[in-house]
């Protein structure tokens, strides 16, 4: 029996889906109704979505070359390209020392671009701005499946206009490709549903899985949403739902602990330090510090309560996801995406079992809602790049539960007030959130406020209109609506097209204007993507001036390196490696500001690197560094391997003294730098100060320092400029160990 006041779709049967009303007395749900052929789309289907992948492409390709990509796993990508051994590991170097500190998945994906088309930085990101296109691709399919062309449409803009988003499609960081594979794990599951069938949902775990080979546990977050969701509302029995998902399980668990047990299973003696563990295994890195110390703080990711985070997104809360850093970035929309979940919910009504478009909003309503808490929770690292993953969910919401509202906007004098009173809210928070940014764009904010009132009341008023100028009216005040409530977020966004959004860098990329300074000075976006660096990589938020004074008062206590947002490309790193992308810290790193600084902290020139080169004597390694960030700098200005003896945050136990004697009397390493600010090791704040207190004194005992003047530097300039500690260059031979 169909209504024409329910405004609740089923799957769609033609061009635009129909109204129906399931009818309580509905003894057992019919099957979904099966998806039309594509030329019963409307002509306006294709074009529509058409331009919205230009408009994705344009955003995430255009000037990417000045971009500050993110050296870490720049190095890393390029050391895949030199050694399967490290392609398969992850390993920041050739040399197979340590790894990265997360699983190799993205990294073998760039790896392989970039062994067939050679190594540079648009070899390293088409794969992953193809994954960024699939998943907006993939977000509308599934969207049209449930609630048409229209509610599709809206859902593939908003996800592709997603400031945060945007900056992030831009970086070499992992986040793009997990986003992909979860929102494809997202729609098999959702087919999965509607048929009942066990492939679908096998292959939603598998790309479950892969998620979390990328990220580790971040992959699993929407997880419950999607299986509670196959257990309640599969076209199935209850008997074969649960014998299907325990196959899932499997098919899980294979997907997502292949690697950590094949690499359990190399001796540790023949494979690299897994990095961000605290005793090289992969096992630990899943549990610690990509695991729940991601959510309760220590483990290498500060926080553990107090303000959590580490600062780069505020203070831990319910209301983190609206403040001065994350606003800007991902919260344009939520408001407005909440409204039609519930609403969307509520117009279901007592639905069948198996009905779609319940099982939908719940899908991506819970999506959205475990992600949100999850983020906003956090006491551990919380970078502001992580909310990315909300967007496809405020996405899907905003695409189908508008919808839902509009149509019972339309039909039912009850929910009049529902749908003007959600794109009120949300141009309400647009204003605030612009207001936010001082002196950026003043004219958009009152822009945005007019033609939003103007929508709200021409949706009022043409309402109940039947005549067809009425109509258009009323469909020109609904353009009007959206037009406002996306103009903000796109404004953001296309900061991103010059590389002025944003004060990160590639390490912690953002869009959008400066915003605030958030907690303890870490604010949210930032002026100048060369103001950038992240956690020990280059000054925090706030970009220039700011984002250098923000690095160095705050790096040490957040468990990282000290920042350094002063000194983009000076000099310090020399010529990078035939191929490499140009335009970071010397010509040497990643493009338009990379990691920031002088990477090195003691300053590696291209005098010293050339140096190095000419009396490494077929050592494996060129140089030992103490973090990641400084050897990352070296291995793409000299495309040789270098060791990062203590990691990413410094906590690293990857070099002992018995470890370094073993590579010094093997003559795989002659020199190693001592101190220079960058790094947590050598006495740093990473938390391992006894250990590299007894590398270094034994280095500084039984080596011989090198003077600046044998390679053509000054005696007198061999300390970092903006922390004061001295770098100095040792020489080790065999004869050194006693």
């Amino acid at each position: 029996m169909t209504s024409a006041t329910d405004p609740r779709p089923h799957a769609p049967d033609s061009a635009e889906p129909t109204p129906t009303s399931p009818g309580p007395a509905a003894e057992s749900p019919p099957p979904a109704a099966p998806v039309r052929p594509p030329e019963n789309a409307p002509r306006w289907s294709l074009p529509a979505l058409i331009g919205i992948m230009i408009l994705a492409g344009v955003l995430y390709s255009w000037n990417l070359s000045s971009s500050g990509l993110n050296s870490f796993y720049s190095a890393a990508v390029l050391s895949g390209t030199e050694s399967w051994k490290a392609w398969f590991f992850g390993s920041l170097d050739a040399g197979n020392f340590l790894t990265v500190d997360k699983p190799p998945f993205v990294l073998m994906v760039m790896g392989l671009s970039c062994r067939v088309f050679g190594f540079g930085t648009w070899q390293m990101m088409a794969p992953l701005i193809a994954s960024a296109l699939g998943t907006v691709w993939i977000l509308h399919s599934s969207v049209k499946r449930v609630w048409g062309h229209g509610a599709a449409a809206v859902a593939a803009l908003v996800l592709a206009l997603t400031p945060i988003t945007v900056a992030i499609n831009r970086d070499n960081n992992p986040d793009t490709l997990l986003v992909f594979l979860m929102v494809a794990g997202a729609a098999l599951a959702l087919r999965a549903v509607h048929n009942g069938r066990l492939l679908p949902l096998l292959g939603s775990a598998a790309f479950f899985g892969l998620a979390f080979n990328t990220k580790m546990l971040q992959g699993y977050i929407a997880l419950p949403a999607v299986f509670a969701v196959y257990l309640y509302a599969a076209n199935t029995g209850l008997v074969k739902r649960i014998v299907n998902l325990a196959l899932a399980g499997v098919a899980l668990a294979v997907s997502s602990f292949w690697w950590a047990a094949a690499v359990s299973l190399v001796p540790a003696d023949e494979r690299p330090y897994i990095g961000g563990s605290t005793d090289g295994t992969a096992w630990n890195l899943i549990m610690g510090y990509n695991g729940l110390g991601r959510i309760l703080g220590g483990e290498g990711n500060g926080g553990g309560g107090g303000g959590g985070g580490g600062g780069f997104s505020g203070t831990a809360g319910l209301g983190r996801m609206f403040n001065d850093i994350l606003g800007g970035q991902i919260s344009w929309l939520l408001p407005f995406s909440a409204i039609a979940l519930i609403g969307g919910l509520v117009l279901c009504g007592r639905a069948p079992r198996t009905d779609l478009t319940r099982a939908a909003l719940v899908l991506w309503g819970g999506w959205t809602a475990l992600h949100y808490l999850t983020f906003s929770l956090a006491e551990g690292t919380m970078h502001p790049y992580y909310t990315t993953a909300l967007a496809p969910g405020i996405a899907a919401l905003c695409g189908g539960g508008g919808l839902m509202l509009l149509r019972a906007f339309r039909t039912d004098r009850r929910w009049l007030w529902v749908l003007p009173a959600a794109f009120a809210v949300t141009g309400v928070w647009a204003v605030v959130l612009l207001r936010r940014a001082t002196d950026w764009n003043a004219w958009l904010w009152p822009a945005i406020a007019v033609v939003m009132v103007a929508g709200v009341a021409g949706l009022l008023a043409f309402r109940s209109g039947g005549s067809g100028k009425r109509v258009r009216l009323l469909a020109a005040s609904l353009a009007a609506a959206v037009l406002a409530s996306v103009a903000g977020p796109a404004a953001y966004a296309a900061t991103e097209l010059s590389a002025t959004g944003g004060g990160m860098g590639g390490t912690n990329p953002t869009a959008g204007p400066t915003t605030g300074s958030g907690m303890g000075g870490f604010g949210g976006g930032g002026g100048n993507r060369a103001g950038g660096g992240g956690p020990g990589g280059g000054g925090f938020p706030g970009g220039g001036q700011n984002g250098q004074a923000n690095g160095q008062a705050n790096g040490q206590q957040q468990g990282g390196p000290q920042g350094d947002g002063q000194q983009q490309g000076g000099g310090q790193m020399g010529t990078p490696p035939s191929g490499a992308p140009s335009g970071g810290p010397g010509g040497g790193a990643m493009g338009g500001g990379g990691m920031g600084g002088g990477g090195m902290g003691g300053g590696a020139g291209s005098e010293l690197i050339s140096y190095l080169k000419k009396n490494q004597d077929g050592a494996k390694w060129l140089l030992a560094v103490s973090s990641s960030q400084s050897a990352a700098q070296l291995i793409l200005s000299s495309g040789e391997p270098v060791i990062s003896m203590w990691g990413w945050s410094g906590s690293d136990q990857a070099m002992t003294l018995a470890r370094l004697k073993e590579l010094v009397k093997a003559g795989e390493l002659h020199y190693v730098q001592l101190g220079g600010g960058m790094g947590g090791g050598m006495g740093g704040p990473g938390g391992n100060s006894s250990l590299s207190s007894e590398v270094t004194a034994w280095v500084q005992k039984n080596g011989t320092a090198v003077k600046a003047s044998e390679y053509g530097g000054s005696d007198t300039s061999s300390s970092d400029a903006d922390t004061g500690q001295s770098a100095s260059v040792y020489r080790l031979d065999a004869s050194d160990v006693k």
